[in-house]
């Protein structure tokens, strides 16, 4: 098994997390102490970490979930907390003959240790994946729908979370089942990042889209930046935008193990024009150590490529600051860019863990690391999940004082 690999990184603090590896992750602060929560690729439910003393993380609770449900996307704000429910697609340890549950859980985690059940919407149909809540009565959705191939858009009102409703829906006319198809993969993957009357949308093999939604319930395309043919068959994954420097992060999303697929790109994307949205640069590839004997991280096995960013989703426990990237490479670990320059960003750090050493869910096929989410708290802890291991603490060692650049 290989060892860790840490650049301008310290490894802080570690927690198996009970077997229960992690997925995503979301973050609040209350009366001085910083509670994490995870939803969970192999396990049906979520967890709840204090993170306060970094180098020690404490586990506070897990709360079981749906049987044969994924519950793997999660955000907490303004002291309520949604988790996504999604049947699980197929081949990643759920059963397509068993019932599952579907749409989204609104709790409320006031008291942040024993979250309380508010509301559940549901889609009546596949359920929801990577969802956008930054507080408020709005949960813009990621969502399958009845009549829709895979996900559409939804806006969601949650002012009464015993009885959420949604307000509007957007969606590609391609997705319409009685459409013609020409075999692009469309989907909302999520979330549908919303900075004040637009949101972005990550539409897989339908591109980056932006979408006006100053009338909430008569969404309306602005601009569509299409990357088909270039990318996984995920299409594009994350559509983060940068508001104070008109730029947005993209990236798809490595699928196929061992490369066996487009290459995988992640770049930054000019918004000054909101109608025009230009792709001016790429992230470099990641390159193995000088110490490894691997010419490529395609070599090692598993998934290359590009998977989460951090997203501040405006909470005050996160970083926010567009000077720096944080993105989780799979099999290559987290990579850390200085953005400054947006023509040129280069990598700064990185940190790979060891490979696991016990198989706890069904992929990849060859057991090395998977490292899935990233998140970093407003100290400059940074948080990283791994597919078959528990939640690794790091920081940067170097770096530079923030300012707007």
């Amino acid at each position: 098994m290989a060892g860790p690999f840490a650049q301008n990184i310290d490894v802080l603090g570690y927690h198996d997390l009970a077997g229960r590896p992690a997925f995503k992750l979301a973050m609040q602060e209350v009366a001085g102490r910083w509670y994490l929560y995870m939803g969970h690729l192999w396990h049906r439910g979520w967890t709840i970490l204090d993170v306060t003393e970094p180098t020690a993380p404490e586990l506070i609770a897990f709360i079981p979930g749906p049987e044969n449900t994924w519950t793997i996307q999660v955000q907490v704000a303004d002291a309520k907390m949604i988790t996504a429910l999604e049947r699980i697609a197929p081949g990643w340890g759920g059963s397509e003959e068993d019932p599952y549950s579907e749409g989204f859980l609104i709790w409320d985690v006031s008291d942040p240790r024993r979250p309380r059940q508010l509301g559940h919407h549901r889609t009546h149909s596949t359920g929801t994946h990577r969802n956008f809540y930054d507080g408020g009565s709005l949960v813009h959705a990621a969502a399958g729908a009845p009549g829709f191939d895979r996900k559409i858009y939804q806006i969601v009102d949650i002012a009464e979370p015993d009885k959420p409703k949604e307000i509007s829906r957007f969606w590609l006319q391609a997705q319409e089942e009685c459409a013609p198809k020409n075999g692009a993969r469309l989907s909302c993957h999520g979330p549908p990042h919303v900075e004040g009357d637009r949101a972005y949308l990550p539409y897989g093999e339908g591109g980056a889209i932006i979408v006006d939604i100053s009338d909430r319930r008569r969404p309306r395309k602005v601009s569509q930046l299409i990357f088909q043919g270039l990318c996984s068959r995920q299409g594009i994954h994350t559509f983060l935008p940068l508001p104070r420097r008109k730029l947005a992060l993209i990236n798809d999303e490595a699928i196929n193990e061992n490369g066996e697929e487009n290459l995988n790109l992640a770049g930054i994307v000019d918004l000054k024009d909101e109608k025009e949205p230009r792709l001016i640069s790429l992230f470099p590839q990641p390159l193995p150590s000088p110490e490894s004997d691997r010419k490529n991280f395609f070599e090692k096995g598993g998934r290359f490529g590009p998977h989460n960013q951090h997203h501040p989703n405006h909470q005050p426990c996160l970083e926010d600051r567009d000077d720096i990237a944080y993105l989780t490479y799979f099999n290559a670990g987290l990579r850390v860019y200085d953005l400054r320059d947006p023509r040129t960003p280069r990598e700064i750090a990185c940190f790979i863990p060891p490979d696991p050493k016990q198989r706890i869910g069904t992929k990849p096929s060859r057991l090395v690391t998977q490292v899935e989410d990233v998140l970093v708290d407003r100290r400059g802890y940074i948080y990283i999940s791994e597919k078959n291991q528990g939640l690794y603490v790091l920081r940067l060692k170097n770096v530079w004082p923030y300012s707007p650049v």
